[in-house]
């Protein structure tokens, strides 16, 4: 029902616009006390780059930090994440990642990011508070954020939106008639705009989800999506059918599909009920990264990477490359 409402699909919106002009109201009013003067902004001691977004739900986000990320170690840079940690519940903050850190405790994302590149990851509502904790001990060159592009109490020097190709904004409402956190006309301000899929505007960057070999998650044996029989997919992110999609593509039979919410908590019991003997359990990484202590020999992830056109990437690469002190 929200998709339909989101998409123009539903007049329903109408019910929800006053909700959605005090929502705007409130953040407009929220991010010029900080551009006024009236907030205080916090600036780091090394370059921060923002990667967020202007609508809620899934825009393809976390694979471009993880793309960011890998792009810069390559390029010799000690580079730091931090997040707001969505969904994890860590005794205190702000909580920097190692081996042990599970998804309870520092939420999805940052453990898929600490788990994909190695980096330092450190997780705290309040942002600042990760930051420092990254820089303290003078290990980190530049630091990346992963979503708070509407966190204006930190000081930001690049701010990357990621935008979904296809979707793109919906109504153009803000929350909650429409997707919007804040109005397209924000792009305007930004240092770069990434299309996720379909059909980039001008001024923007191409991008595509490129997936990998499925992974076993007990043995981690690695094989086309397309051997795996009997399957059952399921997602619990952001906008499930984009996975559903990208498993046809590769040529995925998919016998049901089942989605929850994006941040979903998982038992064992709970994901042994979506399939009979003989089924496989196909799902996302962020899944994955969720559910890996109790994993039978029957459930597979899918990988995917960002992907950018050499030259694009390049361009923005350095960009901010030329941001970090030597």
């Amino acid at each position: 029902m929200i998709e339909r409402i989101w998409s123009g699909r539903s007049a329903l919106y109408l019910l929800l616009l006053p909700f959605s002009l005090l929502y705007g109201l409130i953040s407009n009013l929220l991010r010029l006390s900080y551009c006024w003067g009236w907030r205080k902004v916090w600036r780091a001691p090394v370059p921060v780059v923002i990667v967020g977004n202007l609508t809620a739900g899934g825009n393809g986000k976390t694979p471009v930090v993880i793309w960011l990320v890998q792009a810069l170690q390559q390029r010799g840079f000690r580079v730091g994440v931090v997040s707001r940690g969505y969904g994890g519940k860590a005794e205190s903050y702000p909580l920097v990642l190692c081996e042990e850190t599970t998804t309870r405790e520092a939420g999805d994302e940052p453990v898929l990011i600490y788990q994909r590149t190695g980096a330092a990851v450190a997780v705290a509502p309040q942002r600042r508070l990760a930051v420092e904790a990254l820089v303290s001990g003078g290990g980190v060159d530049i630091i990346i954020t992963d979503d708070g592009l509407q966190h204006y109490a930190l000081a930001r020097d690049v701010e990357i939106v990621v935008v979904d190709g296809e979707r793109r904004f919906g109504n153009g409402w803000w929350l909650p008639a429409g997707p919007m956190r804040e109005r397209a006309s924000r792009l305007k301000s930004v240092t770069a705009v990434i299309a996720n899929g379909g059909h980039a505007q001008p001024g923007e960057l191409s991008m595509q989800l490129v997936p990998g070999q499925a992974v076993n998650l007990l043995s981690g044996e690695r094989r086309p999506a397309a051997q795996l029989q009997n399957v059952v997919a399921m997602a619990g992110i952001g906008h499930p059918p984009r996975f559903y999609n990208t498993l046809r593509q590769q040529g995925v039979v998919i016998q049901k599909e089942v989605s929850f919410a994006d941040h979903q908590n998982y038992t064992a019991d709970t994901l042994n009920a979506l399939i009979t003997d003989g089924q496989t359990l196909l799902m996302t990484e962020k899944d994955a990264v969720k559910v890996r202590a109790f994993a039978t020999d029957s459930w597979w992830y899918l990988p995917v990477d960002a992907m950018l056109p050499d030259e694009q990437a390049t361009l923005l690469l350095n960009k901010i490359s030329v941001l970090i002190p030597r």
